[in-house]
């Protein structure tokens, strides 16, 4: 599998000759579903369906057409003991050699997938603010690291985040898109309460979290009330953020925040409102 940094117009530049497996139909319990889509060349794979028996034999079934020069067939697997895998579920598979028009295709269905993605901002380049950007990297988000600090910027080179230096965080979120998701975790606290702020006057928010104690989420509240105006939409901010596992080191609580960042992020809007949990199978 290819790193999340290649792009498709890399892939198909350096492997002009592949097979594209689209998941065509799916019923039941499946791994993925009608919008999961992967690229197989000889040596080397561009995305997923799935992962598990599934796809080895979509892979298995793509190269032996590359190594012998026919079309290759479609596929209709039952998801049972059969090839070790007990979803239950039946999956189509089409597989088709990649023309010249199939590559324009699939760049212009990676960039729409690319637009779509929600944005992540995530304010505060220190210790917490650098091992989270790395951990949300690697999801189907666009992450964004601000900071007032070009130094601490600088030192956060992490494939797939873009960042921004400003002296004005806060602006930063009445810019940003409808569903965007706001973590706070800078130096300052004054700073974190005045970006808070503005993110909490966003109704259309997925995610509002700041780093810190239930002592310092009862101080930003009396803030609000005294120079902001009030504390209207005070219940919506996530604060202290990572859950109730009390561990203070970086990388846990980056982790734990990644987590509660995709929940919000990925969920379905009445998912988010209700809370249902949704299925997550590997077949």
């Amino acid at each position: 599998m290819l790193p999340p940094t290649e792009n498709i117009r890399e892939f198909l530049r350096a492997e002009p000759s592949c097979v594209l497996v689209t998941v065509s139909g799916a019923a039941g319990s499946t791994p993925r579903d009608t919008d999961a889509w992967m690229v197989v060349s000889r040596t080397r794979l561009y995305g997923t369906i799935g992962g598990g028996q599934l796809e080895f034999m979509a892979i298995d079934q793509a190269r032996r057409a590359l190594r012998n020069g026919f079309a290759a067939e479609n596929l209709d697997v039952p998801l049972g003991p059969a090839i070790g895998q007990c979803c239950g579920g039946r999956v189509g598979l089409s597989l088709a050699h990649v023309t010249e028009e199939t590559a324009l295709q699939l760049v212009a269905r990676s960039n729409a997938e690319m637009a779509a993605r929600p944005h992540v901002y995530v304010f505060g380049a220190g210790h917490v603010g650098r091992v989270l950007t790395a951990a949300l990297a690697l999801a189907p988000l666009r992450v964004v690291l601000v900071d007032t600090r070009e130094g601490e910027l600088s030192a956060c080179p992490v494939l797939g985040v873009e960042t921004c230096l400003t002296p004005m965080p806060e602006a930063v979120v009445r810019n940003a898109p409808p569903r965007s998701a706001f973590v706070v975790l800078t130096h300052d606290h004054a700073l974190d309460f005045l970006i808070v702020a503005e993110a909490l006057q966003r109704d259309d928010a997925v995610y509002v979290g700041m780093i810190g104690s239930k002592t310092k989420r009862a101080t930003l509240r009396n803030w609000l009330a005294r120079e902001a105006g009030g504390t209207k939409f005070f219940d919506r901010l996530i604060c202290p953020i990572g859950g109730k596992v009390k561990d203070k080191r970086p990388s846990v609580i980056a982790t734990l925040v990644a987590a509660e960042i995709l929940t919000a992020t990925l969920a379905e809007p009445q998912d988010r409102k209700t809370g249902r949990a949704r299925a997550n199978t590997e077949g």
